[in-house]
């Protein structure tokens, strides 16, 4: 992959309802109504205006990915996407993750978001592997991006030291 598609993606270790991008992505539950983990932070910081937002819209499928305005927090927009429930890996969970990410930065584009942080999908209460989720979403990124003028910044923006860590091996860096 080019150099320049890299020099695009920076990996961040913080709280991304802290961000002042102009979309942050949100690991949501297919009902959109807020949970635990990224999703129910960004629900919290975003305000009860954010649930109202999502019951409007009434849910989102896996791998699809809808946007309401950002509310209380710096970011703009919040992109929810679905990812996958880890499966053992045989029930279509690649595909699924890497379409969460491609739609995302389609949805986060058609916003004119020039700058989009995601968390690291899946990985979390889903039970999808780090190791395997970060690839996917480094590869899906890199290749969006080749092809894409817009965002002109991604950032993984990782809850720990240790996923930021497998973010930057998968980039190597």
């Amino acid at each position: 992959m080019s150099d320049s598609v890299d020099a695009r993606i920076e990996v961040i270790q913080g709280d991304i309802t802290q961000l002042e991008v102009d979309a942050i992505v949100n690991a949501a539950n297919k009902q959109l109504a807020g949970g635990g983990g990224v999703d129910g932070a960004i629900h919290r910081a975003a305000g009860p205006e954010l649930k109202d937002a999502c019951q409007k819209i009434g849910g989102c499928a896996p791998g699809q990915a809808v946007v309401t305005p950002g509310f209380k927090l710096p970011a703009r927009h919040v992109v929810h996407t679905v990812g996958p429930v880890w499966s053992g890996g045989t029930a279509g969970e690649d595909d699924t993750l890497a379409q969460a990410y491609r739609n995302s930065l389609k949805r986060a584009a058609e916003h004119d978001a020039r700058t989009v942080a995601f968390p690291a999908i899946s990985t979390g209460a889903y039970g999808f592997p780090l190791d395997r989720a970060t690839r996917i979403a480094v590869d899906t990124v890199r290749a969006a991006l080749a092809e894409m003028a817009l965002p002109e910044k991604v950032m993984f923006c990782c809850f720990d030291a240790e996923t930021k860590q497998i973010y930057e091996q998968a980039l190597g860096r």
